[in-house]
């Protein structure tokens, strides 16, 4: 941090500079305390707790946007919900017409891979030909808005459905006019090579932007893979509720476990997932929707932590209208210390693990910092501009500091 940074605090610094045969002292240097310069933000909470009590408590009770460590949140409350050795699972069925029915139930991880894996656990069910191809997405309301979300190409926008692959997103190689998929596993599609239209060379992955291409894409990748593994496709795919009486094939379970599911998605900061498993924790009676979720979630909130006041809105942090502050999110810190292993370690550093969070004007941190050999909870939250890389500063601080006490 430069000492011209407006948040330095002075601290008297002599270097020897040797010139022309004379020693000159340089003058006194400002020298940058994170610790104290967070705690000088005008917005912002810092929040540490050091044997069971607070050692540091900025502004602790101050509701502020948490941006993606609310991923921290929605983490906490699928692993409570399911456990983490649970398999996300989708349901295929054949109509009496002879159509093949996907029943979309949410899978964040239904990638290529898993489409492979089922369409040859059907051929071995003996199915050798289907009229066509159903999707069913009724789980999660059509139409539904996440709050904060863009309508940007970027992956990190990507529409959340309950049957979706690859994260809703395409990955295309675009050179000399010729649009090709950028991943062996996953065969161009369409929709893909629609999408990439007008896209300049290189290798580009975009979301899907809308439901529609979403299944779009579903269906036609599915008859890709259900061709190469020996089941031939007749028929068009049309979406809809899978009709009554249809026969249950194959309930295709995830190779992934929640455990893999949540690593990722705090790795990744993984928007489509943390939204994904927003709607399934929100699920009653084979309905969710935003609105449901939001209630769902804050009334486990309440009832986990005793918060009397929480606003949820979505379980990937992109809206700004939820508030945590820096003692919820401690609460949740501590609640997520046995699944310590599942938040990842700061860049180079492996005394901080912790989620970050970033939108504009927002830079937030919360996790752990290990203090002579024992893990100390912190949360971190700005609500006003600050540099990208300040964050890791103040938790390196925090891991290296002799003591908090004087703070």
């Amino acid at each position: 941090m430069s000492a011209s940074h407006p948040f330095a605090r002075p601290f008297v610094h002599l270097a020897a500079v040797v010139s022309a045969g004379m020693l000159w002292l340089t003058a006194p240097v400002a020298v940058a305390d994170p610790i104290s310069q967070a705690m000088a933000l005008g917005n912002a909470s810092l929040v540490v707790e050091e044997g069971g009590r607070m050692v540091i408590a900025q502004n602790p009770d101050r509701g502020m946007v948490p941006a993606s460590t609310m991923k921290l949140v929605t983490a906490l409350a699928a692993i409570d919900r399911w456990g983490l050795d649970h398999r996300f699972t989708t349901e295929f069925a054949q109509s009496r017409d002879g159509r093949l029915w996907v029943i979309g139930q949410g899978d964040p991880y239904l990638v290529s891979e898993e489409l492979d894996q089922a369409a040859r656990a059907l051929r071995r069910a003996g199915i050798g030909s289907v009229s066509g191809i159903g999707l069913d997405d009724s789980l999660f309301a059509a139409g539904d808005r996440i709050p904060g979300r863009s309508s940007s190409h970027n992956p990190y926008d990507a529409p959340v459905t309950a049957l979706a692959v690859n994260f809703n997103t395409v990955n295309v190689r675009v050179s000399g006019g010729q649009v090709r998929s950028a991943e062996s596993q996953t065969q161009l599609t369409p929709t893909a090579r629609r999408m990439a239209a007008g896209m300049g060379a290189g290798t580009h992955r975009v979301n899907l932007k809308t439901r529609t291409n979403a299944l779009n894409h579903v269906g036609e990748l599915l008859e890709l893979k259900l061709e190469a593994a020996g089941i031939r496709v007749g028929g068009d795919v049309r979406v809809g509720r899978v009709p009554a009486g249809a026969k249950t094939l194959l309930t295709h379970r995830n190779s992934r476990p929640l455990s893999v599911v949540v690593e990722n998605m705090l790795e990744y900061s993984t928007n489509f997932v943390a939204n994904d498993l927003f709607l399934l924790l929100g699920e009653r009676g084979g309905q969710s929707s935003m609105g449901q979720s939001q209630r769902t979630m804050e009334d486990w909130a309440r009832r986990k932590f005793g918060w009397h006041s929480v606003s949820i809105e979505d379980g990937a942090g992109l809206s700004r209208g939820n508030r945590l502050s820096g003692r919820q999110l401690i609460d949740v810190v501590n609640a997520m210390a046995p699944y310590r292993h599942l938040v990842s370690q700061q860049d180079g550093n492996p005394n901080v693990r912790a989620k970050t969070g970033t939108l504009r004007g927002v830079s937030c941190y919360a996790g752990w910092v290990r203090r002579d050999g024992q893990w100390t909870p912190f949360s971190l939250l700005i609500n006003q501009g600050v540099s990208y890389g300040f964050r890791n500063q103040v938790a390196t601080a925090l891991a290296n500091a002799p003591t908090l006490a004087r703070y």
